[in-house]
């Protein structure tokens, strides 16, 4: 077996296994579809293994070929991290920082703030990832990431924002349709929107809430974004941060009392980075920005002085 293999072959490995064909990988890596094929090869006879197999669909991988796949792709991390660095050489913010965080998060929170980040230093460049998949740091498959559970790893650097409530909601158009429930037992006359698959962070939350299970839910989905889109579409109630459904807007909170979920968040990066000027201006826009987010009024507060004021 060689011992000298160039990260080439591997990238080009990763293009096929991710696309499934050699033209697939070319046109992903943006080289010709000879070279990936050349690249497959050498790196099949340098580690004396196959690694894919032809069928109808295309290129399938060997069990070798999936066994191989997450040490690629710690090398690709690697060799991203290692180009960030290089860029962000020289005096002041400059180079490229890579953030990671939920869908909701990434689609619907840090715009601005990375908007205003990119106003300060304008020679910053940012790589946002939009993901529910935690990102791994110690891989470097980001620099910073937005978490909704406190990191464990000591070599992590992190920043507890605060608590990001959520709560069910509903679109005023449909809440005048079809009434505003009172009470938990009401959701049942109701289209509810929810997971097709509930994560692991909601099934604690969830479960004292009868009827409120899969079976119940008239539109399933696991895409937060997807449900939010339904809420903002009016198609029913679910679940959203409290933060997206300001006062006067179109999303009303739905029974604030009898459900909250709070989930504390967090900003993080590998300390290695802590040095770093593009990585530390980022990491602090990010805590600002987010800071400001958590700790804006809930809507719960002001629904509950509305009733009051009614009564």
């Amino acid at each position: 077996m060689a011992t000298n293999i160039g990260w080439e072959l591997y990238r080009s490995f990763l293009g096929v296994l991710r696309e499934g064909s050699l033209s697939g990988a070319a046109r992903r890596l943006g080289i010709t579809q000879p070279t990936v094929g050349r690249h497959v090869a050498a790196l099949e006879e340098a580690l004396g293994v196959a690694l894919f197999t032809r069928s109808q669909t295309g290129l399938l991988p060997t069990e070798v070929a999936l066994a191989l796949q997450g040490h690629a792709e710690a090398m690709e991390s690697t060799a991203a991290a290692l180009e960030r660095a290089a860029t962000s050489q020289g005096e002041g913010v400059r180079g490229v920082v890579r953030v990671s965080a939920s869908e909701v998060v990434g689609v619907e929170v840090l715009p601005p703030i990375l908007a205003g980040l990119r106003e300060r230093h304008p020679a910053l460049k940012v790589e946002l990832v939009s993901t529910n998949r935690m990102q791994d740091l110690l891989r470097r498959e980001a620099d910073i990431a937005v978490r909704m559970v406190r990191p464990k790893q000591e070599q992590l650097v992190a920043r507890r924002i605060g608590a990001i409530e959520l709560g069910f909601h509903a679109h005023r158009d449909y809440l005048a349709r079809h009434g505003t429930p009172r009470r938990l037992e009401e959701l049942a006359g109701h289209s509810i929107i929810g997971y097709d698959q509930l994560p692991a962070f909601a099934r604690g939350a969830v479960r004292s809430l009868k009827g409120f299970e899969r079976e119940a839910f008239s539109l399933r989905t696991d895409s937060d974004l997807a449900q939010l889109a339904l809420i903002r579409a009016g198609a029913g109630i679910g679940v959203c941060q409290v933060g997206l459904a300001p006062p006067g807007g179109v999303l009303r909170r739905v029974l604030p009392r009898a459900f909250s979920l709070k989930l504390e968040t967090w900003v993080t990066m590998h300390e290695d980075l802590r040095a770093s000027p593009r990585c530390r201006a980022a990491f602090d826009a990010l805590v600002e920005g987010l800071q400001r987010y958590a700790a804006a009024r809930p809507q719960a507060t002001i629904d509950r002085a509305r009733t009051s004021a009614s009564e």
